[in-house]
């Protein structure tokens, strides 16, 4: 399909050839669901842990006698009710990652760029540079385009001096073609690809 790119002045440079196999799919929110999961799941540091029974040094001794003490019958002094003691069944150190075949990663990848596409979230721009790394005149001529709330994507390698400019605009992210990915996409209300960006990812993406 034919797409309307952009300059980032905001005047119309021409166009180019989106592939339906990456931009025209139907969405699926299963697919996606199962991204994101996947994606937060693997983003888990997963040190929670605290002291069990077993790695608590407490005597094992009785507390108290068993009978005519007026209090309760209590045992090791370990046990959870005690200051001190062990929590019980309390999280432990883990890998919270799971699998996900990468047929279904790159699947996720399209749907979520078909969706943007599909719900007129998508722009495309001829190129990402900047003659100067100036946050203000970047963010006017963001707020031109409409975009105030954006994740973009260069191509392999983003301009240092765009990069610079766009670090410090709120909710706006920047990425090089190669770190596109679902839960970025989703997360921002527009996406804007250069031309670079839509060669690559269609490269990927076939």
């Amino acid at each position: 399909m034919k797409f309307d790119v952009t300059t980032l002045e905001g005047k119309k440079d021409g166009s180019v050839d989106l592939d339906d196999t990456v931009f025209g799919q139907e969405p699926r929110k299963d697919i996606l669901h199962r991204m994101v999961r996947y994606q937060l799941a693997k983003r888990r540091s997963g040190t929670h842990q605290v002291q069990e029974r077993g790695d608590v040094s407490k005597t094992t001794k009785r507390i108290g006698r068993q009978k005519g003490g007026g209090t309760a019958r209590h045992g090791n002094g370990s046990v959870s009710q005690f200051r001190g003691g062990a929590k019980a069944h309390g999280p432990r150190s883990r890998d919270h990652s799971h699998e996900l075949p990468k047929k279904v990663r790159k699947m996720a990848l399209r749907h979520a760029l078909s969706a943007k596409q599909s719900a007129g979230e998508l722009i495309v721009v001829d190129a990402l540079s900047m003659k100067e790394a100036k946050t203000s005149a970047l963010r006017k001529q963001l707020e031109k385009m409409g975009v105030t709330n954006a994740l973009i994507v260069g191509g392999s390698e983003i301009d240092a001096t765009f990069g610079r400019a766009a670090r410090n605009i709120p909710n706006v992210d920047v990425l090089p073609s190669q770190g596109a990915n679902v839960y970025d996409i989703l997360r921002r209300h527009t996406l804007v690809l250069s031309k670079d960006a839509v060669a690559d990812l269609q490269e990927r993406l076939k």
